[in-house]
């Protein structure tokens, strides 16, 4: 696991792997962590921006607004209905005790899930269902650019939405 603070590689997942891995996740009742991948895949936001989030957020919602932790820039983020099913679908099996609740809290249903936890967890995750390469908390970004990029033919186009999506100067 790495230290707070020290930069570590992260590799990106295919989309459809991503897919599949949210719904091997919910099938054996991981529902965290099938939420978080799912989300963060979708919307693409830094995890810190990811475990700052409530279902109030996103619940019935077409779109949520956020101020990024990172960059303190507010940001709308558009819920696409693929994410909009996943969610519903979720939060009726996680069944949390508020909508105001922290849709990532750790096991003692206080605080977010600390990101070296998240990290050391998707770690697991990948070797219990055979997933090969480097993963952090990242990849999820990572995977939402490269779905962009492809579907995007790898074009100019493509790193302007890019740019623009996760809020780079440059």
């Amino acid at each position: 696991m790495a230290l707070q603070g020290q930069k570590t590689k992260s590799d990106y997942l295919n989309w459809d792997t991503m897919k599949s891995l949210v719904l091997k996740l919910e099938r054996d009742g991981n529902y965290k962590y099938a939420l978080l991948i799912g989300v963060g895949s979708y919307v693409g936001l830094r995890v810190s921006d990811l475990l700052q989030l409530t279902f109030t957020h996103v619940l019935n919602k077409d779109h949520f607004i956020i101020i990024e932790k990172k960059t303190k820039k507010e940001r709308r983020v558009d819920i696409n209905p693929e994410l909009k099913e996943l969610v519903e679908r979720l939060y009726s099996k996680i069944q949390p005790s508020s909508d105001n609740e922290l849709m990532f809290v750790n096991k003692f249903g206080k605080k977010a899930i600390s990101v070296q936890h998240i990290n050391w967890t998707l770690k697991q995750i990948c070797l219990k269902y055979s997933i090969k390469g480097q993963y952090s908390s990242h990849f999820m970004r990572k995977t939402l650019g490269r779905r962009i990029w492809e579907v995007n033919n790898c074009s100019e186009k493509a790193l302007l939405l890019l740019s623009e999506l996760f809020g780079h100067s440059s």
